[in-house]
């Protein structure tokens, strides 16, 4: 009987381990919460979604070129992961440019990307976005309208960005992620009174 080579291979292990080493010293915006508690949220949800190790790796690394590093942080992830992880991430990256480009201009820039995006790319940037997502929401929950002070977007911005993101995703995703996050983002709307 041949034996089955495991789903998940020492590769992940080292992105694993990569990831929590370039975000060691992040937390997530405005809050204490370790920055990896996000990564390893997206991996999960592109895994229960049917991801592929390169697509659970990609998740672990989605945000490593835009927070931390650059060009040289995409480079070593392609050497030490390959050219389809290092292209996921790629996709996932709204700008390489330090300092960022305007808020507005950047996410209008995403979301004509996302309109052209891979079957790859979309996967993990729509689990990136619905964790997102689901966060806000818990946190206005919480804390009421407050939350939005700590985006660039504010709450009009905020509101407009995500739900432009589940709109597009809606159409360009049969994914049980894509119909969650318009069901996030129209919760959001309505404690936001919008």
């Amino acid at each position: 009987m041949m034996k089955k080579q495991p789903f998940l291979t020492e590769r992940f292990n080292d992105a694993l381990q990569y990831a929590a080493q370039l975000h060691v010293n992040q937390v997530r915006k405005g809050t204490s919460v370790p920055y990896v508690a996000h990564l390893l949220s997206v991996c999960a949800l592109v895994l229960e979604d049917g991801g592929d190790e390169d697509q659970a790796i990609a998740a672990l690394l989605h945000d490593a070129v835009e927070d931390q590093g650059g060009k040289d942080t995409y480079e070593d992830i392609r050497s030490r992961f390959g050219d389809r992880v290092a292209y996921i991430v790629d996709g996932c990256t709204d700008t390489y440019e330090v300092p960022k480009p305007e808020w507005k201009q950047r996410k209008e820039s995403y979301i004509a990307h996302l309109r052209e995006a891979s079957p790859d790319i979309l996967r993990v940037s729509l689990a990136d976005k619905l964790h997102n997502a689901r966060s806000i929401l818990r946190d206005l929950k919480e804390n009421g309208t407050n939350t939005f002070q700590r985006f660039n977007g504010g709450k009009d911005g905020t509101l407009w960005y995500y739900r432009s993101l589940a709109d597009t995703f809606q159409k360009k995703s049969e994914s049980a992620m894509a119909r969650e996050l318009a069901l996030v983002v129209d919760q959001m709307h309505e404690i936001a009174g919008a």
